[in-house]
């Protein structure tokens, strides 16, 4: 999908009364889902699975990986903001943001959330020390997954 076509598709969604908009075709599949209060955002591109008619019996939504669940009994989870690639360091073969025991400030980088070719740092919400990182190197993200437990 080209970016005129994305771009259109988010200007769509912006601009009307639906919240979420998922279209899928042969070169990939794009969820735009639009927040409240807040300007709709690509929030998922994945390429197709495979090239079927809608409605066939053989015709079946490309599913992601479940999410895994944090048991948490104390401390503040840093969660991902956006779909996309987490990444613990700035470049490779550098220093990692954080490590479990380190100590973080509001504000604080922690990592690196790649969406549509973007590097997003995310920081730190609360102060305190990285007690578990819930997400590996390279490991793809959902929206609201949990990615640190800071105490």
């Amino acid at each position: 999908m080209d970016l005129r076509k994305l771009k259109t598709l988010i200007d769509l969604v912006s601009e009307s009364n639906i919240s979420e908009l998922e279209i899928a075709e042969a070169d990939g599949k794009v969820r735009i889902v639009k927040a409240a209060g807040a300007i709709a955002a690509p929030m998922h591109a994945a390429p197709a699975v495979g090239h079927s008619i809608p409605g066939s019996p053989t015709a079946a939504p490309a599913t992601l990986p479940p999410v895994a669940e944090a048991k948490v009994e104390t401390g503040r989870i840093i969660k991902s903001p956006m779909v996309g690639t987490f990444y613990r360091t700035a470049s490779p073969g550098a220093d990692p943001f954080v490590e479990v025991g380190s100590v973080v400030k509001v504000g604080e980088p922690v990592c690196i959330i790649e969406a549509m070719k973007i590097m997003n740092e995310i920081e730190a919400d609360s102060a305190g020390t990285i007690r578990e990182i819930l997400c590996e190197n390279g490991q793809a993200v959902e929206f609201g997954q949990p990615l640190f437990i800071v105490e």
